[in-house]
């Protein structure tokens, strides 16, 4: 079903076809979730209509680039519709990676005067790849035409130039949609005719973070011109307007889960600075500073975090540090300690409530400093880097129609990325996946190795280096619901999480001067890559100051950075 012949259109030369592609799937098959309203259920309500999740499809096209024939990309359909169920639009994949998506599908169940989902008025063709080849079929790509008040979710692919039946999508009515935005080029095709570009995108709703009601359908967007241009005018993505958010995890099925999916973290065979529980931390020393009154200075801290300052936002007048005269001490805390290290887990509310975020924060003391690597060189920097206390994350994407991980997103320093299951490390014979994270700076990656902030191709730049060691904490045994706020009551906060302040001091320092006169003993042609990299590194690794806690970034309540 899956097999091909692809054409390399420079010079009308046949390839071999290509190997069908393989579906992915879990390590381990899915637990029997614990009992609840709808999580799991196989079927999510947003209001007027009733979603099912298609995972399995029917190939229809595939696409393979002119300008490279390794890169290519396949088009699908649901392979079925359960009864009443309607298809809004089909999915495309890059073949480099295992077959692995999802499609909603809709239905009416709330009877209006205006019924929830129409069929299209007609098809306008977007572009077609137009093969010279008798042997090879060519795609259309197809915008169904919705009745005014209703929006287009996705596009239709064919290998027929014939206009699709108009039974074969549905349109939705207009107040029940959100805006989308293209977010990541898929491919960029081009007709072998009129050497038409056609730009295929993912989609993402616009409206997300915890409380965004914009649902994400699996259907991507396609355009001859730049999505700029486009504004995605012609498509959208579902609302849910069904505020219970019935689909969400409970308390039983929240921890089910996190000890099903929850991660192992791996620390460096190397690493000084290992993580702590906050607790401990307190415990051991730590200290509130304070810039308005004298008295507060070296005020220790209660090992809840009872008597931090709550609330409000980082005005810069309290900071935590470590014990002020206390050398010793204040070495002994920085190491942490592993023991008692835990991941504190924030659970949210994802696209509309179609998924589930499960967020794991993880503490540690201190943040050691940056090593430069220049080439073959590796140069440790005294104190550039380093600061009091760290918060690091990442955050496993669960689908709430059936439970099963869709995506991790592992922070890295001021981003990070997602990686889809068929991408990730596991643990042998489960669904835990390796986190691995970087020496003294935390950052988390999905791979061992040498990750570089800078320039990979020149080999200069700020090293992060993750490995396996005997260092490591298993997030499904060791973690706290620290915060789920759509389950109201049912999770208490800790204190310490409503300090909005700095978790260290703040210290400047000229770090690049540091490295500028390092710069000036090296070659000519060496010194301007470098400073292109110095140009590179965050202006964290300029001072030391210490971060806010969790409830004070932007993806507390937002989304992450991808």
């Amino acid at each position: 079903m899956f097999g091909c012949k692809c054409l390399y259109w420079n010079n009308l030369r046949e390839l071999p076809p290509l190997k069908e592609p393989e579906t992915f799937s879990l390590p381990a098959s899915i637990p029997q979730w614990p009992s609840g309203q709808g999580f799991g259920s196989g079927r999510i309500n947003l209001g007027d209509l009733e979603l099912a999740e298609v995972t399995s499809f029917e190939f229809v096209w595939r696409y393979c680039s002119r300008r490279d024939n390794k890169k290519s990309v396949s088009f699908y359909k649901p392979d079925k519709l359960l009864e009443d169920f309607h298809c809004l639009g089909h999915y495309c994949q890059s073949d480099s990676h295992l077959l692995r998506g999802f499609l909603l599908v809709a239905r009416q169940v709330n009877k209006s005067s205006e019924p929830a989902l129409v069929q299209p008025l007609d098809y306008t063709l977007v572009w077609s790849s137009n093969d010279l080849s008798e042997e090879s079929q060519s795609g259309y790509f197809w915008l169904p035409q919705p009745p005014q008040g209703y929006k287009t979710i996705g596009f239709l692919v064919t290998t027929s130039p014939s206009k699709p039946e108009l039974d074969q999508v549905r349109c939705v009515r207009a107040d029940l949609t959100d805006k989308c935005e293209a977010h990541k080029v898929i491919i960029t095709a081009i007709s072998n005719s009129l050497s038409i570009p056609l730009f295929i995108w993912q989609t993402r709703p616009s409206d997300r973070g915890m409380w965004g009601k914009g649902v994400s359908t699996g259907t991507f967007f396609c355009t001859t011109q730049s999505p700029e241009e486009d504004h995605l005018s012609t498509i959208a993505c579902l609302k849910n307007l069904d505020s219970s958010l019935h689909a969400m995890p409970n308390m039983e099925q929240i921890h089910a889960l996190i000890q099903h999916y929850g991660p192992r973290v791996y620390f460096h065979p190397n690493e000084v600075y290992l993580p702590s529980s906050v607790s401990w931390f307190f415990r051991n020393g730590a200290v509130l500073c304070s810039n308005s009154n004298s008295s507060d200075i070296n005020e220790p801290i209660d090992e809840t975090g009872s008597n931090l300052p709550h609330g409000g936002t980082n005005d810069k007048r309290y900071w935590i540090d470590l014990p002020i005269n206390d050398q010793q001490r204040r070495e002994f805390l920085k190491r942490g300690n592993l023991e008692s290290s835990k991941l504190y887990v924030h659970v949210k509310p994802a696209f509309g409530g179609t998924f589930t975020d499960l967020a794991f924060w993880i503490f540690c003391p201190f943040n050691g400093p940056a090593t430069l690597k220049l080439g073959l060189m590796n140069i440790s920097l005294a104190k550039t880097g380093q600061h009091v206390c760290d918060w690091e994350h990442f955050t496993l994407r669960i689908s709430n129609f059936s439970g099963e991980i869709y995506s991790i997103y592992f922070s890295q320093h001021s981003g990070g990325e997602w990686i889809k299951p068929q991408d990730l490390e596991f643990i042998e014979g489960s669904n835990k996946a390796v986190v691995y994270s970087s020496k003294h700076g935390h950052a988390s990656f999905s791979k061992s190795g040498l990750y570089l902030q800078g320039s990979d191709l020149l080999g200069i730049g700020i090293r992060n280096d993750t490995a396996r060691s005997d260092f490591f904490v298993d997030s499904s045994l060791r973690y706290e619901i620290v915060a789920a706020e759509y389950l109201g009551d049912a999770v208490v906060e800790p204190p310490w999480l409503g300090y909005m302040r700095e978790w260290g001091p703040k210290i400047v320092y000229n770090s690049r001067s540091e490295i500028e006169k390092l710069n000036e003993r090296l070659p000519w042609r060496m010194r301007s890559w470098v400073d292109a990299v110095l140009r590179k590194i965050p202006v964290e690794l300029s001072g030391e100051e210490g971060p806010t806690g969790p409830k004070e970034k932007d993806n507390w309540f937002g989304d992450e950075r991808w």
